[in-house]
């Protein structure tokens, strides 16, 4: 198998100043499942076309193993590429889709028959094998790109954002069978997606990039709970952390009646080169609901913050509630997971508060961690 390295890679467009890749690092190791994430435009198709070779790389450099291949051109990296769009040819059958490359390297017939067969067995396309792919559906027109990737044994496989045009079931459903398919062959794989659902759910690693610029690189749990800076706190969950940047006091991060505590060292840290502020995060699953302000087991010396109910969905299993809070003036949105037979209504005011020590706290205009 392998392991790619960017070193310090870069991609600058031309007629333009800021790179859409800057300055690159990331190590993955033979074997591993990474996941490129984060935003439109934040460079993570660019990052995986620079090492498929479709994208120059203006500075820095790409190895795959020990073998520089930043100059190579794609037919020469021994990598497989699955799209979003599927590619196939039209006017062939499944079979021939999936064989296609290995007939241009003149692989023998019976290898070819049993390469294309074993992929079709491990995708559940054998009965599907004689059809064109205008008979297949979204679904099983991916898995026959994948199929194509496979039968190739390549040294990588590369995915770009291969899952975005099927529905949400069919997407649940394709994304197990893409993290079983790689855990069998054990094939180093670079994935691309905006999703960061499907990215904690299929990655041994992911790495969150904004602005063409790596953020954090980690394993879905290390993300979720010790982010790096405030944009992967944000990005990172769904329902989105609940993220605001308050007054700072000595004691902690100010939500009008309510403190939510920090220790001595980060309020210290918060006001280096601060603006006064801090700003603190807190996941809707790590905050209690309760209809009194210092009732519900809240200590009195910090009160529930008073939100008020204007939207609730009940998804059976969580009931998720929405609100509004004045903040120094203006209302600020606030998400709270709460038991579904316990939901509150529309137009209620109910009490948050986040639990002890679950809250995150960022610098106010770095937003690194503190």
């Amino acid at each position: 198998m392998a392991t790619v390295t960017y070193r310090d890679a870069s991609r600058i467009y031309p007629g333009t100043t800021r790179p859409a890749v800057d300055s690159l690092n990331l190590e993955i190791g033979d074997g591993e499942f990474l996941v490129l994430v984060g935003p439109s435009g934040c460079g993570k198709s660019t990052s995986l076309r620079m090492l498929a070779g479709l994208e120059d790389v203006d500075k820095g450099s790409i190895f795959i193993n020990d073998r520089d291949v930043t100059h190579l051109p794609p037919k020469s990296r021994d990598i497989a590429m699955v799209f979003q769009n599927y590619a196939l040819y039209p006017h062939m059958s499944v079979y021939d889709n999936m064989a296609f490359a290995l007939k241009l390297r003149k692989t023998p017939k019976s290898e070819i028959d049993q390469r294309v067969k074993e992929a079709a067995a491990m995708l559940q396309l054998n009965d599907f094998l004689q059809r064109k792919p205008k008979a297949l559906s979204g679904g099983q027109r991916q898995r026959v790109a994948m199929g194509r990737a496979i039968v190739r044994h390549p040294q990588v496989f590369l995915m770009d954002e291969p899952l975005s045009n099927l529905d949400a079931k069919l997407r649940v459903q394709t994304r197990s069978q893409i993290a079983t398919m790689q855990a069998k062959l054990g094939v180093t794989t670079v994935y691309v997606t905006h999703d960061q659902v499907e990215a904690m759910t299929m990655g041994h690693r992911v790495a969150v990039l904004l602005d063409g610029v790596l953020q954090q690189v980690d394993t879905p749990r290390a993300l979720y709970d010790k982010p790096a800076n405030a944009f992967v706190a944000g990005f990172m969950g769904s329902p989105a952390m609940n993220i605001k940047t308050v007054p700072l006091t000595d004691e902690g991060g100010k939500f009008e009646n309510m403190v939510l505590p920090l220790t001595r060292e980060q309020v210290a840290a918060a006001r280096e080169g601060g603006d006064g502020k801090v700003t603190v995060g807190f996941r809707p699953e790590d905050t209690d609901l309760v209809t009194e302000g210092t009732g519900g087991g809240l200590s009195k010396e910090i009160p529930g913050m008073p939100i008020v109910v204007d939207l609730v969905e009940e998804l059976g299993s969580d009931a998720y509630v929405y609100g509004t809070v004045a903040l120094e003036g203006q209302d600020e949105r606030f998400t709270i997971r709460t038991d579904p037979r316990k939901a509150p209504e529309l137009g209620s005011t109910v009490y948050a508060r986040p639990r002890t020590d679950s809250h995150h706290a960022f610098h106010s205009v770095t937003g690194l961690r503190l």
